[in-house]
């Protein structure tokens, strides 16, 4: 369902026949007041449902710092493709499956190898953090299985090689790879990828 203001959002809150499984908000929607209907949505559902905030309308870090203290579960890029959308979200609908990193994920689509033993497969990426990477696949590894990775960033001019362990597995989705090794001008590539996307200025 779709509120276009913050007073079509705190109705449908209020209305006890509608089911919300997660909100995905624009902190700019008109009547909202940004962080203010964050906190009025807190007070009419405290625990439920998450709240999943467009990245770009996000001010500043300051600002991050005040949504994760209103319990906010995450962001999202609003410019995603149509097929990153689900991925981006699902931590989030199905959080059961999933490890919640603490730094945001900015969606990534790049050829990525993996390696478990002899047996090296491909497939493409579906979002970065600072603390791992996502990968589009129907048959992800088992959780804790421990890999060697080897993708590139964009723009980069050599591969990104790192050691990570499965840290969510799902066949709906594929499996979140967190870094366990990696160099550390590797390290200083993704932060700063992951820091120019979250925060990049919103279209008009």
């Amino acid at each position: 369902m779709t509120a276009r203001t913050g007073h079509e959002l705190l109705a449908a809150l209020k209305d006890q026949q509608q089911r919300i499984d997660l909100l995905v908000l624009d902190l700019r929607l008109p009547n909202g007041r940004g962080l203010e209907l964050v906190r009025s949505v807190r007070k009419l559902a405290p625990e439920e449902p998450p709240i999943v905030v467009f990245s770009g309308t996000i001010a500043n870090a300051d600002e991050v710092r005040e949504l994760a203290s209103c319990g906010v579960a995450g962001y999202v890029n609003e410019y995603a493709g149509v097929g990153h959308i689900m991925p981006a979200l699902a931590p989030h609908l199905f959080p059961e499956h999933y490890n919640r990193r603490s730094s945001p994920r900015v969606v990534l689509g790049v050829p990525i190898a993996y390696r478990v033993g002899n047996a090296i497969s491909t497939s493409l990426t579906l979002n970065v953090s600072k603390g791992g990477i996502a990968v589009r696949t129907t048959n992800p590894l088992d959780v804790a299985s421990v890999v060697r990775l080897r993708f590139r960033m964009p723009g980069g001019k050599k591969d990104v090689e790192a050691e990570a362990r499965v840290a969510w597995s799902d066949r709906r989705v594929g499996m979140g790879l967190q870094f366990t090794s990696l160099e550390p001008d590797a390290q200083k590539s993704i932060d700063d990828f992951v820091q120019a996307h979250f925060f990049s200025n919103r279209k008009a």
